[in-house]
């Protein structure tokens, strides 16, 4: 019987290398895939895998073939095309692609170049925040730059009669896919600007990122930049974003957006102008009650200034003091009357009459000297006798002189 040969894993995996390393269509071979378990190594390596809808296969990429083999970050979800050989490690016993280069496929190569052109445009200052213009609130003219068959004019037209019948539409017919379109949409944007319509829509309905296309060439966003009325751009789906999105002073959804974006809703507007009416009405009495309110301060304030009034309260603070006065007069005098009458009481008593009614009388000369002493009378001369109520005339008929007691 003969005795059947065995081999170790390493000599099975080492045939299978020599067998790869072998076959020339793996020595230099290019799989189209899309990127899956993508990961960048500290080392510099990138490990990942391509897979189609049945299959997958393993690849790597050393850190010095990025430089010359890879010009854009490799991400999940790119559709690829990864040059390279395939061959097997040994010590794991799996194959798995080596790849040299790697570039997008088809759309991805799209998409580098959108990706590129927006960054060139971001770093130009195309996308500017403070270069956008503010969009009309209440435009009556709108440019319309899109197909004139599509249905992105018809949602348009929709829109605006729904909205805001008076608002005047105008459609410049471009073509929004294929050659030539880019050149189009841009002329149409520089004729709606120099024909002074008050804003301006560009778009088309969505699409692949091939159909849209000419929205993310350089001379629709040059037109776009150098245009002095507002534009908005309302291209493709929400999901869908192009140069032209970011160039525009705003950007919509869709077509149909662009249009509700714009046109300013007739209910809403008439709503808001009897809110405003109202507002207005109930501003205009609070300002007149204010008014009202003011004057009668002001004409309380002249009431006070008035010359007429101040000559009224001044006579009758005249005759408030006169009533005073005469008051206060009247009260003197009769305090002075008391202090006469007192005077006159006490002066009485002092009188030298005031003592003949107690039998006394009061001797003068006929001339009317006062006789005050006998010895200025002698017998024979005449006197006068004053008495209380009235006077006599007497003679001396003797003189008696009383001798003075001595002390």
């Amino acid at each position: 019987m003969k005795r059947e040969t065995t081999f170790s894993v390493s000599q099975v995996n080492s045939y299978i290398h020599r067998i790869f390393e072998g076959d020339y269509a793996l020595k230099r071979i290019k799989i189209r895939g899309e990127v899956s378990n993508c990961k960048y190594h500290s080392s510099g390596h990138i490990y990942f895998t391509l897979k189609d809808e049945k299959s997958a296969l393993r690849c790597v990429m050393f850190s010095s073939d990025r430089t010359g083999g890879l010009v854009f970050r490799l991400e999940n979800g790119q559709s690829v095309v990864a040059e390279g050989n395939i061959t097997v490690f040994v010590r794991d016993g799996a194959y798995q692609l080596y790849a040299r280069k790697i570039s997008l496929d088809g759309t991805g190569a799209l998409y580098l170049l959108f990706e590129q052109r927006k960054q060139e445009l971001y770093q130009k200052g195309y996308f500017d925040f403070e270069r956008k213009k503010p969009l009309p609130a209440y435009p009556k003219t709108i440019g319309v730059v899109t197909a004139s068959t599509g249905a992105a004019i018809r949602d348009i037209q929709s829109v605006a009669r729904r909205r805001n019948p008076y608002v005047q539409l105008y459609l410049y017919p471009a073509k929004v896919q294929g050659e030539g379109a880019a050149q189009e949409i841009a002329r149409g944007i520089r004729f709606f600007d120099q024909a002074g319509v008050d804003v301006i829509i560009i778009g088309r309905g969505g699409g692949s990122i091939e159909d849209l296309w000419a929205f993310n060439e350089l001379a629709v966003a040059e037109a776009i930049y150098q245009s002095s009325t507002p534009i908005v751009s309302g291209t493709g789906h929400e999901i869908d974003n192009t140069i032209a999105d970011y160039c525009a002073d705003q950007r919509a959804a869709t077509p149909s957006a662009a249009c509700e974006l714009v046109v300013p809703d007739i209910g809403t507007i008439l709503m808001q102008m009897d809110n405003f009416a109202d507002s207005l009405q109930y501003l205009m009495e609070q300002k007149l009650s204010q008014c009202r309110q003011q004057l009668a301060v002001i004409r309380s304030r002249l009431e006070n200034v008035r010359p007429q009034k101040k000559l009224h309260d001044q006579r009758m603070i005249a005759q408030v003091l006169a009533m005073r006065l005469a008051a206060a007069a009247e009260g003197k005098f009769q305090l002075r009357q008391q202090e006469y009458q007192m005077l006159l009481l006490k002066l009485s008593a002092l009188s030298p009459t005031s003592r003949l009614r107690g039998g006394y009388v009061f001797a003068q000369t006929r001339e009317g000297r006062a006789v005050s002493s006998v010895r200025m009378l002698k017998p024979g001369d005449p006197l006068q006798l004053i008495f209380a109520d009235g006077r006599a005339e007497v003679e001396t008929l003797s003189v008696d002189l009383q001798e003075e007691t001595e002390k």
